[in-house]
């Protein structure tokens, strides 16, 4: 199994218990020495296959890639409050296929951007010995509340990791505090890519509190510095406050409520002087195995001039799996979405524990209502033995914006 990474258990403020003491106790011993700590730890793999497939109206060539990534990791036991994980990770292309991955110059097919790479994913120090404190010092995922201003990317095969420091501190009863600091971004394109790593001087700072029944309460603040340049228009200064929760209702019902708000500006040498906003509204039910949700998420725009930006974030989990909206256009977002999803369970077949959800977007522009198109997405996941299988499937259907794009995706992974 996968290591609980320090940034990865601690900054998921949205979704995430967060008690990083208490889960390296649960799972390690104090050893007795230094060689003892790195001697009796334990090693992991993580092994990925995918096929995908791309069409996409502007080219004449579809786009197939079959890919695996595998990650081989090392997590030491604890010694005097120390312990680190050593984590490699290498993809390559496997039984053939043709596809633009962003440096091997087929740019008469569709993006896939999955390069073949080898790197070091993560390698880092943690420190619990302070009470109710840990500080986490180097190459680690990090994936900050729904992980729509910072993660890991995890879809691609290769990771965004942060070379990075943080301080997780929760003294007070259901309260949570992170400052977290930044100075290189290692982006999925890879080491080949002129813009595979991103130096910089990017501050977070996220608090969380839980102590209210049904409701997370996040408050956080991302100050991007970037130094390279023809980047320096990503630099920017947000700060945000996001509530969610659930209620329990007669008969097994829940309701699912979120709602967000954020602002953004200029910062660090941005040539662009602009201020704009984040909006986001969402409701559902959960019944009988059944979720429905639906929602509004609203990335503002200055008057056309410059739109609200999130470079750090895992954007493949939102405005769509087709990828059209990786960069907001400068007229703004609004996506409205509807979502439903079905839980197979307790039906003595082996069709328990599948999920099958569809999502579908519909996309304007946050200034001038441009209709820019919308989308389907679907997909299957399941698990046979220790293999998780996922079937996806995603249809943009361009009008002002971008072109006609339908993707698909077989995937099988494993950890052990």
């Amino acid at each position: 199994m996968k290591p609980p990474t320090p940034i990865a258990k601690l900054i998921l403020m949205a979704s995430t218990s967060l008690a990083f003491s208490a889960s390296f106790a649960a799972n390690a011993q104090e050893a007795d020495s230094l060689a003892d700590a790195i001697s009796g730890g334990d090693a992991y793999i993580d092994a990925r296959y995918r096929l995908e497939s791309v069409s996409q109206e502007n080219l004449t060539e579809n786009a197939l890639a079959n890919t695996l990534r595998t990650k081989l990791g090392y997590k030491t036991g604890i010694w005097k409050g120390l312990s680190g994980v050593i984590e490699f990770e290498h993809s390559a292309e496997v039984a053939g296929g043709d596809y633009n991955n962003t440096i091997n110059g087929k740019t008469d097919y569709p993006v896939i951007a999955d390069a073949n790479h080898t790197e070091v994913n993560q390698a880092y120090l943690a420190y619990t010995g302070m009470d109710k404190t840990t500080v986490a010092v180097g190459r680690q995922a990090l994936n900050l509340g729904t992980q729509r201003f910072v993660g890991t990317v995890g879809w691609r095969q290769n990771d965004q990791t942060f070379d990075s420091a943080a301080i997780i501190n929760n003294s007070i009863e259901d309260l949570t505090v992170v400052y977290g600091y930044v100075w290189n971004v290692n982006r999925i394109f890879g080491n080949d890519h002129p813009a595979g790593d991103l130096e910089t001087k990017t501050n977070v700072l996220d608090v969380t509190y839980k102590g209210i029944k049904g409701l997370t309460i996040n408050s956080y603040g991302l100050m991007i510095d970037l130094d390279m340049a023809g980047v320096k228009g990503l630099n920017s200064n947000t700060f945000g406050i996001r509530a969610s929760g659930s209620q329990d209702l007669d008969g097994g019902t829940k309701i699912l409520y979120a709602a967000e708000y954020a602002t953004q500006s200029d910062a660090a040498n941005n040539p662009v002087d602009y201020s704009t906003k984040y909006y986001n509204l969402e409701a559902g039910v959960v019944f009988q195995g059944i979720t429905l949700k639906g929602g509004i998420e609203t990335l503002g725009s200055d008057g056309g001039a410059k739109s609200f930006t999130t470079p750090l974030a895992t954007l493949h989990k939102f405005n769509g799996w087709a990828d059209k909206f990786l960069g907001t256009p400068a007229n703004g977002l609004r996506d409205l979405y509807v979502n439903a999803a079905y839980a197979v369970k307790d039906t003595g077949t082996a069709m328990d524990g599948t999920t099958l959800a569809v999502i579908y977007h519909d996309f304007k522009s946050d200034v001038g209502s441009l209709h820019y198109g919308s989308e389907w997405d679907a997909s299957i996941a399941t698990k046979i033995d220790r293999y998780n299988v996922l079937f996806k499937f995603a249809k943009y259907n361009a009008d002002a914006f971008s072109v006609n794009t339908t993707k698909f995706w077989v995937q099988v992974a494993t950890k052990f």
